[in-house]
């Protein structure tokens, strides 16, 4: 619970110092009571987490269904979906021709709070520029 209210007060802090970004005062009171009401009801964060589990359930089928690229080797590394016991999901794309050539793809806030299927579009769009930038590389 103490992790998910960090990164919720992180939030608010990156907020507070983005230069290009104005600050509405109802904004942030908002935030700052959704912090509250998660040390008030910590019941709330379980069920916050199994719907980030069932949306990144949803992205993996997605995202393994839309990439059939014989080159290309993707590891799921996502707490309660796949084998791994990391604290924040990603997915691992590596070029199965040279081990050393890979990108990670981090699951932050910002990529969780839209819909699976946007996830998903979003992950896909990265996969495909990872794909074209190693053509480019091999092709001169």
């Amino acid at each position: 619970m103490d992790n998910i209210i960090r990164k919720k007060l992180e939030e608010i802090v990156a907020l507070m110092n983005d230069p290009e970004i104005t600050v509405v005062e109802k904004e942030l009171k908002e935030k700052l009571e959704g912090i509250l009401a998660l040390l008030n009801n910590p019941q709330e964060i379980t069920i916050g987490k199994q719907e980030v589990k069932e949306k990144l359930e949803t992205v993996v089928a997605l995202v393994s269904k839309a990439m059939v690229n014989p080159d290309i080797d993707i590891e799921y590394c996502i707490p309660e979906v796949s084998t791994t016991s990391i604290t924040d999901p990603y997915i691992l794309v590596k070029y199965s021709e040279d081990k050393y050539v890979e990108r990670k793809i981090r699951l932050t806030g910002v990529y969780l709070q839209n819909s699976a299927e946007m996830i998903a579009k979003l992950v896909n769009f990265s996969i495909e520029q990872f794909i074209e930038e190693i053509d480019s590389v091999q092709m001169g």
